[in-house]
């Protein structure tokens, strides 16, 4: 049999299981994701092992790229965790999300059902197996899963122990995609008979690949070049903690920050003290002439260094005369993923979230908590900056759509 043949199979087969889980009840899907939980927990030997095996694989790359790649207990009880957490929340299938009556006896319901069958396309991130299967599964949608070969054991073993555990959902449901060959990817991306939305989760190249390949709709996430704005209003001593937060962390991740952007009025007593703990925490700051006069340390940023997205300890700092200058930055060089503003000053808040058009956009808050799972989503299918069909973390709602159910006694239309 042909790769081409196998995808197809493995599509047509999601296709044919998805009517059954869209049918299935809330508690059906709450008993599947809660043992899928403590299968997790209970193989936590094996799936470290394999996970082992990958990242041994992985020797040389990256330390962020090792990071995302890596599992241990912790993570392995995180991921547990989120598949509780997801069945502890409302079911949204079924959903009524508005009603009416119409003048001529016509009652009007639109009601939220799944999408369909979702391919989701991923690097890295084993975790990422569990939460969409979780969230695929309790919004009643059946998931195409391809990881990226670099955590192939890890994902494959995942996937095992989800579907063994939710032996009560229909056989189908959760695929994953068991080849390390570039070429799948291709042939899932032309299943538009059988996949309905494609979600991409990785670096800006791979999702740019996939946008320009695939026959099916793609729900995008390019890059997080987030910004910290710290105004001439700020808590500085807030200031410094949100910043050692949403840069140190976790630095690898699509929410932490890139650029540091703070008011002219309060560089010279924020930025030296600032700068001591993110060098001493083993960050790389690169500034704008001003910062590198008050910062001395601070390499000269480049024009191509404002809109990168560095996914490690580097942080490039630009001193604003204005929080104008500041919103007309993030519009230039953010990416439209999450932005914050450190402020006691309520009419700067309310500029600021008013004129950032960013998917979440914070208010003394780390960029950090752009997260499903924080925002109490359970986990995340991934982070939007689609305008359509969902924007900022994607969590069951997101991963449905609706239809209208119209009740009526005789009526024609005349």
């Amino acid at each position: 049999m042909t790769l081409e043949q196998e995808i197809i199979d493995l599509c047509r087969t999601a296709r044919r299981a998805a009517p059954a889980l869209a049918r299935a009840s809330t508690d059906a899907k709450n008993d599947a994701l809660r043992a899928g939980a403590a299968a997790l927990r209970s193989r936590q030997t094996e799936l470290l092992a394999a996970n082992a095996i990958d990242v041994a694989a992985a020797t040389g790359s990256p330390p962020a790229f090792i990071d995302r790649l890596t599992l241990t207990a912790s993570r392995i009880e995180a991921m547990a965790a989120g598949l509780e957490q997801v069945a502890d929340l409302p079911d949204p299938v079924g959903e009524v999300i508005t009603q009416w009556t119409r003048p001529n006896g016509l009652e009007i319901r639109q009601v939220r059902v799944p999408l369909g069958v979702i391919g989701i396309i991923y690097e890295s991130r084993p975790n990422v197996t569990a939460d969409a299967a979780a969230l695929c599964l309790k919004s009643g949608n059946a998931v195409v899963l391809r990881g990226g070969s670099e955590a192939f054991r890890t994902n494959c073993l995942i996937a095992d122990v989800l579907s063994e555990a939710a032996s009560a959902i229909p056989p189908g449901c959760l695929a994953l995609v068991r080849t390390t060959d570039r070429e799948a990817v291709r042939a899932l991306l032309r299943q538009s008979d059988f996949i309905d939305v494609i979600i991409p989760r990785g670096g800006e190249e791979l999702i740019r690949a996939i946008t320009e390949t695939s026959r099916i709709p793609v729900i995008q996430h390019f890059s997080g070049v987030c910004q910290l704005y710290v105004d001439r209003a700020a808590d500085l001593a807030m200031a410094e903690r949100l910043c050692m937060n949403a840069k140190v962390q976790r630095p690898g991740v699509c929410n932490a920050i890139e650029n540091l952007l703070v008011h002219r009025e309060v560089a010279a007593r924020f930025l030296p003290a600032m700068a001591a703990r993110l060098e001493a925490a083993g960050v790389e700051l690169r500034g704008c002439p001003e910062t590198c006069r008050l910062v001395p340390t601070a390499r000269p940023a480049s024009e191509a260094d404002w809109s990168t997205e560095y996914l490690d300890l580097v942080l490039s700092v630009k001193i604003v005369a204005s929080i104008d200058e500041a919103i007309a930055f993030i519009r230039r060089y953010g990416s439209g993923l999450a932005d914050a503003i450190v402020t006691t000053d309520q009419a700067a808040a309310d500029r600021f979230t008013g004129d950032v058009d960013s998917a979440a956009v914070f208010v003394n808050a780390s960029t950090r908590f752009t997260d499903g799972f924080e925002f109490g989503f359970g986990a995340e299918i991934g982070i939007s900056t689609n305008r359509l069909h969902a924007r900022g973390p994607m969590g069951l709602r997101e991963l449905t759509t609706y239809k209208y159910v119209v009740r009526g006694d005789g009526q024609v239309r005349g």
